[in-house]
Formats: C-alpha cells, sequence, structure tokens
C-alpha cells in the first residue's frame, strides 16, 4: 500500500512539474521564463533548461542578461551531454562577447565539447584535428588560463587518438601484405606501412607508440624485399639489414630484438649470394 502511495505521489509530481513547466514555456513574461530556466539550471534540469533558454537567446540579446542566457544554454547544452550544439553555442558566445564574463570559459568549452564528441581512434577523426585547434587557440588567447593544465592534458589525449589512427591505419597495411587488388597505380601495401609510419614518427617525435611503428617499419621493409623484382632486391634487402641493425641500437630490450636478428641473418645470407658482395 505504501509503495502505491509513492508511485501516485511521484505521478502527480511529475504531472505538476510538466504542466509548470508547459505553462512557463508558452508565457510571454520572458523575465520570468528566463528565472525558471536559471531555476531548472540549479536543480540539474539541464535538458528542460536548454529548451526555454534556446526559446530566450534571441529575445534577451542585447539586454543585461543576454550573455549569461547565451553562456548558459552553452553549459545546460554540454550537461545534456549535447556536445554538438554545445560547441556551437560557446563558439557563438565568444563571437558575440570576446570581452564578456564568461569569454575564457567559453572558449574552453568550444574545445572541450568538440573533445566529448572525438569518436575512438578507428574512426574518421576530423572532429579531433578541430578539437586540438579550437584548445590550441583557447591557451593562445588566453595564456595564463585558469584551465590551460586541463586544456593541454585533453590535447595529449587527443594527439594520442591521432597517433593510434595513423597506427591502426599502418598496421592494416601491413597486414594486407600481398594483396595487390589494394594497392592503387601498381603500389605496395609494405611501401604504404613504410610510409604511413614514417610520417607518423616525423609528425609525432614524442609518442609512446615510436617502438611499434619502428616494428612495423622493420617487418614491411623485409617483406618489401622479399617480394620485389630482381632489379630492386639487393637495394631493398641492404635497407631492410640497415633498418634491423637500427632498430636493435635503438630498442635493445625490445622483445622483437630476435626477430631483427633473424631478418638481418636472412639478409646476409642472400646478400653474400650476389657476385656485387
Amino acid at each position: 500500500m505504501k509503495k502505491l502511495l509513492v508511485i501516485i505521489s511521484s505521478v502527480c509530481l511529475l504531472s505538476g512539474c510538466a504542466s509548470e513547466f508547459n505553462s512557463m514555456f508558452k508565457t510571454s513574461d520572458n523575465n520570468l521564463k528566463y528565472e525558471y530556466s536559471k531555476q531548472l539550471f540549479a536543480e540539474g534540469k539541464f535538458s528542460r533548461a536548454a529548451v526555454l533558454l534556446t526559446d530566450l537567446i534571441n529575445v534577451l540579446k542585447g539586454t543585461e542578461n543576454g550573455q549569461e542566457c547565451l553562456y548558459m544554454l552553452g553549459m545546460a547544452q554540454y550537461n545534456s551531454k549535447d556536445y554538438e550544439s554545445a560547441s556551437y553555442t560557446f563558439k557563438k558566445y565568444y563571437q558575440s562577447y570576446p570581452r564578456g564574463l564568461y569569454a575564457e570559459n567559453a572558449k574552453f568549452y568550444v574545445g572541450k565539447s568538440l573533445y566529448m564528441g572525438t569518436p575512438e581512434p578507428r574512426l574518421d577523426q576530423t572532429q579531433t584535428v578541430n578539437s586540438i585547434a579550437a584548445l590550441q587557440e583557447y591557451m593562445d588567447l588566453f595564456p595564463d588560463a585558469q584551465r590551460k593544465d586541463e586544456a593541454q592534458k585533453i590535447m595529449f589525449e587527443l594527439q594520442d587518438k591521432l597517433v593510434k589512427k595513423e597506427f591502426y591505419s599502418a598496421r592494416l597495411y601491413y597486414n594486407l601484405g600481398t594483396y595487390f587488388s589494394n594497392c592503387l597505380f601498381g603500389g605496395s601495401n609494405y611501401e604504404a606501412c613504410i610510409i604511413t609510419a614514417q610520417n607518423a614518427l616525423k609528425d609525432y617525435p614524442y609518442s609512446s607508440m615510436r617502438e611499434e611503428f619502428s616494428v612495423l617499419i622493420m617487418k614491411s621493409k623485409f617483406e618489401l624485399a622479399q617480394q620485389s623484382t630482381e632489379s630492386k632486391k639487393l637495394d631493398r634487402y641492404r635497407d631492410a639489414e640497415d633498418e634491423c641493425y637500427g632498430f636493435i641500437n635503438q630498442y635493445p630490450d625490445s622483445k622483437e630484438v630476435t626477430t631483427a636478428e633473424k631478418y638481418i641473418e636472412r639478409c646476409k645470407k642472400i646478400l653474400s649470394k650476389s657476385p656485387l658482395m
């Protein structure tokens, strides 16, 4: 019986809240609607607050509540996990009030909203790039910003996503190996792997995945040598051998050292048969 009473009371309460919200949404008293929006925001009812604030931003533009309304809308959208809308709103705030009370925070949340909506590394990383650019702009505009450390931490995390994206691409090329139907204009998957991995090492010199990229380069160069025509075979075996020595010198404790040593032995054996040796 008590449980039934609780359910009935909850339904009545929700019905009352919905009725109050609908009444406020329809009211022509914008000041009352705005105060109710702030109340909803304070209570953590962000989705409902966002609905009312969206209805108010054009009405309140140019008034003393204009910039607060726009910033609050961005935060309501952000807390509702509507990150795409939040990023747009924060950007609009900064464009409208570049010296406003919330300008620094708005600029930060442009980048953080984009960050919250970034996909996992295997997917397209356009939003990741845009988020990094937005956060870098935030730090450039506000060098002494309160959220500088957080922005830098997010940027490092986003760069790791870009590195992983490149690694997955390079590894895919390597795994495709001799599947030539994938190669355009007579190219090679192993060559594509080498180029992708080398570019990643160049673009992200402090990445924690340097060894993983180096392993792919070493293995791809050896496999490429094995698949090469006679006119290119010896040069590519020499290149593979040099790559293996370089890998051992750079990563002497790597579990792939034995692989490198095996490749060196096989390269030497083939090169020793060359009349030019």
